[in-house]
């Protein structure tokens, strides 16, 4: 993901929601029970950290059981003491109490909430990044110490493929043509980071790579889900044979829930959101401009997919009386720069969400060489009497601002080039008058309609026109 270009806006629950989501993780609750569990007798180790003897009766206050409950529980504490839910009272006694942050978890507004969930997931974040240490201790060397190179461990390398990974699941969330609220293959998770775009068929290598981040991620969601970030399948033991073991069986596509399965939940995608701020992303959300300007809605939706436009656009509408709103959007839309075209396409789409009382509003600008034919087109679809039919030069004038506005949308898309050959079929001698249309784009779309039109006469045609429009502007 580059930090330069916005990325798609997510639409988050209210911090409301939000909050009682955090406070529900096990992760946090955990470390609340902890930190009220907390007094004069609890003792901890130069880190802070529960000594060996109280991880029993932690496990047990907590409810938990089995091989790693202790381990569990270790992990409650540290978060609790991350977060200031726990404070260390007296470091060379190794004691500590209950921290003045546990009182933002039942009196504080849903944001102190959350702050503390974000700090808490910090601390998770780093230990998924930790490999299983399991038998560390045969790493030891004859002096005692651990042999950190044994372990092939790069902590900085390990953080940043896990951050690459659930940059990738954020970005597959909130894009337009991505899974929603459907869950994520692991596989293809593990190969958005190992297999290039441009690669057709993975080599052996890759796949194996693939492979070995597949089972280093089933480890992290397993860590994760108790935070809250996500929802996580984990991938069936069955698949994971031992090398001496009869191999697992092979699955189709319809069984592909054995390799894993993830998703973000709401929660996830608003502590990963506050993540890619903090990184310097741009990560847009859906409501942010509902106190803006007109002006700052049309551009700022202007790069936005088409659903997520609307949404955007549906609550700014929600805040305003429709008649002034219409004009507002009207006379954000005109202008002869660049992004005006796209401007007037986002203008348009927010129109067509305003009722009948803007009529007087579209009215106004039917003589606007600009915003008239938008007008008319408008009045038209709601069956408005008296409405002037436009003239030709305004009909090109609306054509060449449509598919300026289309370029700057969607780029060479499928439903642009049907909109060329469109435009071409049923205009004879189209290209004759449009190199002539007075508008700053009218070159540039003639090029893009001779790029993007199938049959090679049509296209010469249109970059002979775009070569005249050219001329006739000066450049």
């Amino acid at each position: 993901m580059s930090d330069s270009s916005p990325l798609p806006p997510v639409r988050l629950h209210s911090e409301a929601e939000l909050a009682r989501a955090a406070l529900s993780t096990p992760s946090l609750s955990r470390a609340a029970r902890l930190a009220r569990w907390a007094g004069p007798g609890t003792r901890v180790d130069a880190g802070g950290g529960l000594v060996d003897e109280q991880l029993p009766a932690a496990a047990e206050h907590l409810g938990l059981t089995g091989d790693d409950a202790a381990a569990w529980a270790s992990e409650s504490w540290r978060i609790a003491v991350d977060t200031g839910l726990v404070e260390i009272v007296d470091e060379e006694a190794g004691t500590a109490a209950a921290g003045e942050e546990l009182a933002l978890l039942t009196s504080g507004s849903p944001n102190d909430v959350l702050t503390v969930w974000l700090t808490a997931l910090e601390t998770v974040l780093a230990d998924a990044s930790v490999p299983d240490l399991d038998g560390l201790m045969e790493t030891l060397d004859t002096g005692g110490e651990v042999d950190f190179s044994s372990l092939d461990w790069d902590p900085e390398a390990e953080a940043d493929f896990l951050d690459g990974v659930l940059g990738n699941l954020y970005l597959l969330t909130v894009s337009e043509d991505g899974p929603g609220d459907g869950p994520v293959p692991l596989p293809a998770l593990a190969a958005s980071m190992i297999v290039p775009d441009d690669v057709g068929e993975p080599s052996n290598d890759m796949l194996e790579q693939v492979s070995d981040a597949m089972m280093r991620l089933d480890d992290q969601f397993r860590v994760l889900e108790p935070i809250g970030l996500v929802e996580y399948q984990p991938v069936d033991e069955a698949l994971m044979a031992e090398a001496d073991d009869e191999p697992a069986t092979p699955v189709d596509d319809s069984d592909l829930a054995r390799y894993g399965l993830v998703r973000l939940t709401p929660l996830g995608l608003y502590g990963l959101r506050a993540r890619l701020l903090d990184a310097g992303y741009a990560a847009p959300a859906v409501g942010e401009l509902v106190d803006k300007g007109a002006d700052v809605l049309l551009d700022g939706t202007s790069g936005f997919p088409q659903a997520a436009a609307h949404a955007e656009t549906e609550q700014w509408l929600a805040r305003r009386e429709p008649l002034p709103a219409a004009r507002e959007l009207l006379a954000a839309a005109r202008g002869g720069d660049a992004g005006a075209p796209l401007r007037r396409l986002r203008c348009q789409q927010a129109l067509s969400l305003v009722g009948a009382e803007a009529e007087p509003a579209l009215r106004d600008v039917l003589d606007d060489a600009e915003l008239g034919g938008l007008a008319r087109v408008w009045l038209s679809e709601r069956g408005v009497p008296d409405v002037p039919p436009p003239s030709q030069e305004l009909v090109f004038w609306l054509t060449v601002d449509t598919v300026a506005a289309q370029l700057a949308a969607e780029g060479n898309s499928d439903e642009l080039r049907a909109l060329v050959e469109g435009l071409a079929a049923q205009h004879s001698g189209f290209f004759a008058a449009a190199w002539r249309v007075d508008h700053p784009a009218t070159a540039d779309v003639l090029e893009a309609m001779g790029r993007l039109h199938p049959d090679k006469r049509i296209a010469k045609e249109a970059r002979k026109a775009a070569f005249k429009a050219r001329s006739q502007q000066g450049g």
